[in-house]
């Protein structure tokens, strides 16, 4: 019976530009790839602190993870596959926008992973996605108890010294303000400590308030 290295030569009309490939070399990669890239997965499920949270990208850690790791055995294994694949990854454009800055961390933490996996640095890879992931969660919970929230609040022409004398006890940063005849929309950044409301409740009882909600600020607000 051929062994599965002779299997994969046969596939290529050049030979001695091959290295070969054990089957337990190979089990041994994907497994080391799977648990990093399972691990990025539970920490950016279990973890995630932005607006929206997306499942799909979730599952794209994954990929991209597996994806790198298979491309990295290739071009270690294979010389013709290695220039051609560096070749056809020059053309490849993404346009996709990532929404959230951290988004982006995870990308390349999946790259790095896979990236080292491939390499067969297996100690490499999981040491260093465990103390990724040890230093992201410890980040988010020495992470100070006050937050920015976007104040926004809707009132008539009459509720104008009502809500500025309300704002002035506390510290806030004007972002927008809209007047269209007696209706103005104010929006305004607050930091907010242990989820404390009372403003928002203090504004919305006012009889010239139509509504006034909070809304978390990730800092990438564009007026």
């Amino acid at each position: 019976m051929r062994s599965f290295s002779s299997l994969l030569k046969q596939g290529f009309a050049i030979d001695g530009l091959i290295e070969e490939i054990s089957l337990s070399g190979l089990i041994a990669t994907m497994l080391v790839t799977i648990f990093c890239a399972m691990l990025m997965y539970s920490v950016y499920r279990f973890f995630y602190r932005g607006v929206l949270y997306s499942e799909n990208f979730g599952v794209l850690i994954i990929m991209v993870t597996m994806i790198t790791s298979l491309i990295i055995m290739t071009i270690g294994s294979n010389i013709v596959l290695s220039l051609g694949m560096v070749g056809a990854l020059s053309i490849v454009r993404f346009r996709a926008a990532v929404k959230d800055p951290l988004d982006v961390g995870f990308l390349f933490w999946g790259v790095s992973a896979g990236l080292t996996a491939g390499a067969g640095l297996y100690l490499i890879a999981v040491s260093g996605s465990l103390l990724i992931a040890l230093v992201y969660i410890a980040t988010l919970l020495l992470k100070k108890e006050r937050s920015n929230y976007l104040l926004i609040v809707s009132y008539s022409g009459e509720g104008e010294t009502f809500v500025m004398d309300t704002l002035s006890g506390i510290r806030y940063k004007l972002k927008n303000k809209t007047m269209s005849q007696n209706h103005v929309e104010l929006t305004v950044e607050i930091g907010v400590k242990n989820n404390e409301t009372s403003i928002l409740e203090k504004l919305a009882s006012h009889a010239d308030v139509e509504k006034a909600f909070v809304l978390e600020y990730s800092g990438d607000y564009k007026n």
